[in-house]
């Protein structure tokens, strides 16, 4: 008597199972590790829901924003070897994972099988290699495409204190912003900064150029040289821009670079500013005191929304003896604001419109606060100043992955996940890159695996050793 046992009778979900597993095998790499690790459960699946809406289980969100990393990582690294890609993934997802830029925070997301200090050293030996320059082409060219023709380019200097620092290459002494004001300067260890970000089309800033130097370097020249070294690839990465800088950029040598390379500019003057005006040279001030402004408009400046008052007057500056535009802006601080413009006025509108490209700078300012803040910039370990600013541009990697989820429609599955997990206070702000990056490490939190296994080796195809048969 013969009995015939079939997995249908008595294994209905081992049945199951095996039909799905040998079905998708060739989408598989190993699937026999793949069937060990399935587990076998009589609970029906169950959905999270929110406010009526059915909405995906927190493991589907970190697989689905796992993935939206490890894409937007690979288009920077396309063109490098396996080793810098799977790098350059590591950084960028462990850096977004943890909120954090120290390489012990990113290697305890990368969950690997080897120790802690092995993943460290071999990130801290990737570092010193340097920016590869092909990542950085690569990610130019990507950012090419999120801003609009003829962008507006925010130019300014910020600092990295490293009061405790010691053994830093080329630290060297610079004014701290935070604990510095308008009637004392306070001075500590650290980097000078030199960022340029245009503003994308939905007026979110992406950086340019980035570079952390310290006048105690070898090859130093002047801060001057770095602020024209990134004028010069916003000309050449747009043809025409319009540069954005404050008053610290008040500078004759300023004004005939921008000249040189035939870019628009708005550059708010000192009170020192001497301009050309019916024949004779006068203080900027004098010109300001003298007349009102007549263009009322609203502008937003620190975060509330003020009624301006506007004028303008044509002028020549000292610097190359030009016609240009002084835009004056009453009502927003203690002394009327002086913008000096070369763009073409002529009519109200143009007017507001320099303005507002003045005041826009605010949001590089949350930049470099979003920076220090969600990434812990001013924390890092690295030593060498290569590897300190190859930290950076994948830190500056990680701002732009945050600028590409806030370029998703509102309605965006992911990007509502995302907010959702940052649990907001304000619905909505002009300036949502804290939420993301909370968010984004909320639910990267849930990960048990990092990205080793999306770079897993592929093994060649084994031929079968065919023998001729003779007759």
């Amino acid at each position: 008597m013969r009995f015939q046992l079939e997995f249908p009778q008595f294994y209905p979900q081992l049945h199951v199972l095996l039909q799905i597993t040998f079905k998708n095998a060739q989408n598989i790499r190993n699937p026999f590790l793949f069937c060990s690790k399935i587990k076998v459960s009589n609970q029906k699946d169950t959905k999270q829901k929110s406010e009526g809406f059915p909405m995906l289980n927190s493991t589907s969100n970190t697989y689905t924003l796992k993935r939206e990393i490890l894409t937007f990582s690979n288009k920077i690294s396309r063109y490098l070897t396996k080793p810098d890609r799977k790098f350059t993934a590591d950084m960028t997802y462990g850096m977004l994972a943890s909120g954090s830029c120290l390489l012990t925070d990113v290697s305890d997301q990368l969950h690997e099988p080897s120790k802690k200090v092995n993943s460290v050293e071999r990130l801290t030996r990737h570092l010193s290699k340097g920016t590869p320059a092909k990542a950085l082409n690569s990610y130019l060219s990507l950012i090419h495409k999120w801003v609009p023709d003829k962008p507006i380019i925010h130019i300014d200097d910020s600092d990295i204190v490293k009061p405790d620092g010691y053994k830093f290459e080329a630290l060297g002494m610079v004014r701290d912003g935070s604990k510095s004001s308008s009637t004392k300067n306070v001075y500590q260890k650290g980097y000078h900064v030199t960022e340029a970000c245009a503003l994308t089309k939905s007026s979110h800033p992406v950086s340019i150029f980035s570079q952390i130097h310290s006048s105690k370097e070898k090859n130093f020249t002047s801060i001057n040289d770095i602020t024209f070294s990134a004028m010069e690839r916003g000309a050449a990465m747009f043809g025409s821009a319009t540069f954005v800088m404050d008053r610290g950029y008040d500078d004759n040598k300023m004004f005939l670079k921008l000249d040189e390379l035939k870019q628009d500019y708005v550059i708010r003057l000192t009170s020192k500013r001497k301009l050309f005006f019916h024949g004779k040279w006068v203080p900027a001030t004098q010109l300001r005191n003298q007349r009102k402004g007549k263009i009322k408009t609203p502008l937003l400046f620190h975060g509330k929304c003020h009624d301006a008052y506007l004028s303008h007057v044509k002028v020549q500056i000292t610097a190359s003896k030009k016609d240009i535009y002084l835009v004056l802006v009453y009502g927003i601080t203690e002394h009327p604001m002086m913008l000096a413009t070369n763009k073409e006025i002529k009519s109200k509108e143009d007017v507001v419109n320099v303005a507002k490209a003045y005041f826009s700078r605010w949001r590089i300012e949350e930049y470099f606060r979003c920076k220090k803040q969600m990434f812990q910039f001013e924390n890092f370990r690295v030593r060498r100043l290569t590897a300190i600013n190859a930290l950076n541009f994948y830190i500056t990697l990680c701002m732009a992955f945050l600028a590409h989820i806030s370029m998703k429609s509102e309605t965006n599955a992911l990007k509502v996940s995302i907010i959702q997990k940052a649990d907001p206070v304000k619905e909505k702000v002009h300036f949502c890159y804290y939420r993301l990056a909370k968010g984004i490490s909320g639910i990267q939190s849930y990960a048990k695996e990092g990205v080793r296994l999306w770079f897993r080796t592929k093994r060649p195809a084994y031929r079968q050793l065919c023998l001729e048969l003779t007759a």
